[in-house]
C-alpha cells in the first residue's frame, strides 16, 4: 500500500530539513519498501504492507530526521487510496479556479476539534474554508492585497493545533502519479 506523508514547514536542503536523499532514505531506514520524495515541500510517498506499518514506519522516520537534521515540525499521513477517493470528488468543480489564489486542502492534527459549522471566512476574507472531510480541510485563498490568505495560518490559529496545507493541484498530481487518473 502506499501512503503519502505531509511535513509542516518542511523544504528540502533549507536549514533543519532534510536533503531530498536523507528524507527518502529515513523512510526506507524505517523499513517503507520505497519511498519517493514529491515536489520539495515536505511530501513524499511511501510503500508498506499495511495502515499499521505506516504509522510505524513514518514515525520511524520522524526520529530519524530528528537526528540527522534537527526537524522537529510535525507530519501527518493519508493513504493514497484516500487521497483518490478526495480526488474523485472533485471538490473544487464549483469554483471558478480565476476568481481564487489557490484552492487548497489541509492536513489536520489528529487531535482537532469537532470542525466549526460552515461557512467560515476569516477576518480579512481570505480563506474561505468550504468543506470538513474529517481529517482535512478544503479551502480556498484569495489574495485581496499584497499577499494571499494562508488556510494553514488561519486553521491553526482556530483549532489552536499545528497543521499543514497543500495546494489542490499538488494532491491530484501526486494522486494521478501514483494511483492513476481518478475514476469518474
Amino acid at each position: 500500500m502506499q501512503y503519502a506523508a505531509f511535513f509542516r514547514n518542511l523544504n528540502l536542503g533549507r536549514p533543519n530539513c532534510p536533503t531530498k536523499a536523507q528524507f527518502e532514505d529515513a523512510f526506507r531506514v524505517a523499513g517503507a519498501a520505497s519511498a519517493a520524495s514529491f515536489l520539495t515541500n515536505g511530501t513524499l510517498v511511501f510503500t508498506v504492507p499495511s495502515a499499521g506499518r505506516a504509522r510505524k514506519v513514518f514515525a520511524g522516520a520522524c526520529e530519524a530526521l530528528r537526528d540527522s537534521c534537527g526537524l522537529r515540525e510535525p507530519g501527518y499521513i493519508r493513504s493514497v487510496e484516500h487521497l483518490a477517493r478526495l480526488v474523485a470528488l472533485d471538490p473544487f468543480s464549483a469554483v471558478d479556479r480565476r476568481s481564487v489564489y489557490a484552492c487548497c486542502v489541509t492536513f489536520l492534527h489528529p487531535d482537532s476539534a469537532p470542525a466549526p459549522a460552515l461557512p467560515l471566512v476569516s477576518a480579512r476574507g481570505d480563506v474561505q474554508v468550504l468543506q470538513w472531510t474529517g481529517p482535512e480541510a478544503l479551502s480556498l485563498s484569495f489574495k485581496p492585497g499584497k499577499s494571499p490568505g494562508s488556510p494553514n495560518a488561519f486553521l491553526e490559529k482556530l483549532l489552536g493545533l499545528p497543521a499543514t496545507t497543500r495546494n489542490w493541484t499538488t494532491v491530484e498530481r501526486l494522486v494521478h502519479k501514483h494511483a492513476g487518473p481518478p475514476a469518474r
